[in-house]
């Protein structure tokens, strides 16, 4: 009956866990937190891969050491006898289907509603946490009733010079916000090489996510460089109203992004924080994005569509094209970089989706890249000089 089979594996629900936590987690953490620094383009390849590399390896050889088998597997006939038949019907028609879940409620199931914690703060601490929000692009698409959550949430830590906020490898329960101090991003490779360094955080910058969106283990190790002072965001709370949306975002932009070419140096932690601070902007055909001699504050990505610069380069004649853009080119970065007004005008050749980074977004993502970038403006500069003759040139560099 359906009550007697919901008995038995509520009945077995414990021995279920026992198996995740023993058998099958030692060996999907190490193999999630690979997929997500590599990201393949084959992911079964390198997940063939990776297991074959692993069997020698002392967590494969501790989670084999006298390994009972399956459960399925050591059902005794004396058993069969006592589990309800479409149980043994179900096992018989389908023993290959396997389901696995990162995550196992106790009550088989059972939703449980979630009320957010609420930490109790001054009204400024509360309108310093917004502030940061704001400038953290992980919240870009909360809503402001979703942000107040958050805000009631999150808890002070204060740590001093040289405290390791989060470490490689373990479990992760929190995200961080900066208010205030630096911290170092640092990430150990293998194990006989020295950690390879990443990146510095700043206020206003959040760090912890990874392991919160995949349930994977800490992708890095964060030491604080100063003293700082930072909000932690619980992983209910995170999960509940924060996690969706972020994954949502992350996931309708990733591909576009890993084919724009100037991401292809770009480490996979860095681009994800990239995916959350883009901005989509739709424009139509004949609409003007950028206007030769305004001050820039914008940096473009072009998703979808067409678009035409023009410039100013004989005062007795019209402006001519100086630059075609297809899906996956770029520009704004002139003004950017150079601190300079725009150097043409871009129109929407067609109806245009573009992806848009402020200064200051530009700036914190994009530095590493300054000298591709402005390598590219050199490309730029002399296919303004000769529009006609260097169109092909600028194709074959710009992409």
């Amino acid at each position: 009956s359906t009550q007697s089979t919901w008995d038995y594996y509520k009945s077995k629900m414990d021995n279920h866990s026992e198996y995740l936590k023993g058998k099958v987690n030692p060996l999907l953490e190490p193999l999630m937190t690979e997929l997500l620094i590599h990201k393949p383009s084959d992911a079964v390849g390198f997940i063939i891969n990776w297991l074959e590399k692993s069997k020698g390896s002392k967590e494969v050889k501790k989670i084999q050491k006298d390994d009972p088998g399956s459960e399925e597997e050591n059902i005794t006939d004396q058993e069969e006898d006592q589990v309800p038949e479409s149980v043994i019907a179900k096992k018989r028609i389908s023993s290959t289907r396997k389901a696995i879940s990162a995550e196992v409620d106790g009550d088989l199931g059972k939703q449980v509603k979630f009320i957010p914690r609420v930490i109790p703060k001054t009204e400024d601490q509360n309108q310093r946490i917004r502030t940061k929000l704001q400038a953290c692009f992980i919240f870009n698409a909360l809503d402001a009733k979703e942000i107040e959550v958050v805000v009631g949430a999150m808890e002070e830590k204060q740590v001093k010079t040289g405290t390791r906020v989060i470490t490689q490898k373990d479990e992760g329960d929190n995200l961080y916000v900066i208010d205030s101090g630096t911290l170092t991003c640092v990430r150990q490779m293998a194990p006989d090489q020295e950690p390879k360094f990443l990146k510095d955080y700043q206020p206003g910058e959040a760090f912890g996510e990874l392991a919160l969106l995949y349930n994977a283990p800490r992708a890095a190790t964060i030491t604080a460089k100063t003293d700082c002072i930072l909000w932690s965001l619980d992983r209910a709370t995170f999960t509940n109203i924060v996690k969706n949306a972020a994954m949502k975002k992350r996931s309708k932009y990733e591909e576009f992004l890993k084919s724009v070419k100037i991401f292809g140096t770009v480490e996979n932690y860095e681009l994800m924080k990239v995916m959350d601070a883009v901005k989509p902007m739709e424009y139509k055909a004949g609409e003007v994005l950028i206007k030769e001699g305004d001050e820039g504050n914008i940096f473009f990505l072009l998703e979808s569509g067409e678009a035409i610069a023009t410039k100013n380069l004989d005062p007795a004649k019209p402006p001519q094209e100086v630059m075609n853009y297809k899906k996956g080119a770029y520009f704004g970065e002139l003004a950017l970089l150079k601190n300079t007004p725009r150097a043409a005008t871009v129109t929407a050749k067609t109806d245009c989706v573009c992806l848009t980074l402020d200064r200051h977004s530009f700036k914190r993502l994009l530095g590493p890249l300054d000298e591709i970038l402005k390598r590219n403006t050199e490309v730029y500069q002399r296919y303004v000089s000769k529009p006609q003759s260097n169109q092909q040139l600028y194709h074959n560099n710009r992409g």
